[in-house]
């Protein structure tokens, strides 16, 4: 089992940020489908998670191979590259999740509630507005420069590992 937290003080800055954010995993986690096909029939798991504060990675399977897919997302991740027809399929999708969420009154008291009580978070509205007016593929491609380059790293390994 391996889990990694990529932190970035970047991510809560704004709004756009964290929509910027959110498109950004998402691009990431349809990057890797294909190349991480053969590890999931492998029985080797992972999972690329949105955190508020970072990107989560964790990945789960037999050790013997689980390096190798790690450094897979690890690869993917630090030469990011995406295509406009896939930007705009990914931040459709995004629209329908946070339009989603907004229609649903028990997700939308629970953002309310967060909102009230977090200091410096963004409400689900501001997020869903931000997407609306427009997200540019430039915008996205310097986010994610700036991101890699305001990073700390917490890490977790248990299992069969050496140091």
């Amino acid at each position: 089992y391996v889990r990694f937290h990529l932190i970035s003080p970047l991510i809560q800055q704004s709004a756009v940020n964290i929509v910027l954010f959110d498109t950004f995993v998402n691009i990431l986690a349809h990057n890797l489908g294909e190349p991480a096909y053969e590890a999931d029939v492998a029985q080797l798991e992972y999972k690329l998670v949105a955190g508020e504060h970072g990107l989560v990675i964790r990945v789960k399977g037999f050790n013997h191979k689980l390096p190798l897919l790690f450094q897979l997302i690890i690869d993917y991740l630090s030469d990011f590259s995406f295509t406009p027809a896939v930007f705009e399929m990914i931040t459709e999708q995004l629209k329908k999740t946070y339009y989603n969420i907004l229609i649903k009154p028990e997700t939308l008291a629970k953002d309310v509630r967060l909102l009230i009580l977090e200091h410096g978070r963004w409400s689900i509205i501001d997020k869903y507005q931000t997407l609306v007016s427009g997200l540019s593929i430039e915008a996205l491609s310097s986010f994610v420069k700036a991101f890699k380059s305001q990073l700390f790293v917490e890490g977790l390994v248990q299992g069969n590992f050496t140091s």
